[in-house]
């Protein structure tokens, strides 16, 4: 896949030894190498994504779950929680039949 990047430049090497030559081509390789070690950008056709988490649990921002059948991505201000149930009581019923 095409990433539209600038390629660093290799000039002709000089007949005899130059320094300033030499870093240059150690600068120009260090570019390509971080050129090929970054992934850039994903764009892709199909995408299967198998065994994804329920919930945003453990997980960094910008990372993929799912919920109830929704595909989200994790935020650092809105949380997912794993399970939620509550409780509550209030006073005391009493049920008395004749």
């Amino acid at each position: 896949m095409s990433r539209n990047l600038a390629l660093p430049y290799f000039a002709l090497p000089p007949a005899e030894y130059d320094q300033r030559y030499f870093s240059e081509l150690v600068r120009s390789f260090t570019v390509y190498l971080a050129q090929q070690q970054n992934p850039g950008e994903g764009r892709n056709t199909g995408l299967v994504l198998t065994a994804l988490q329920t919930d945003d649990s453990g997980l960094e921002t910008g990372a993929l779950f799912q919920q109830q059948g929704f595909v989200k991505i994790v935020l650092i201000n809105t949380p997912h929680v794993r399970g939620s149930s509550g409780t509550g009581e209030v006073g005391l019923v009493t049920v008395v039949t004749t």
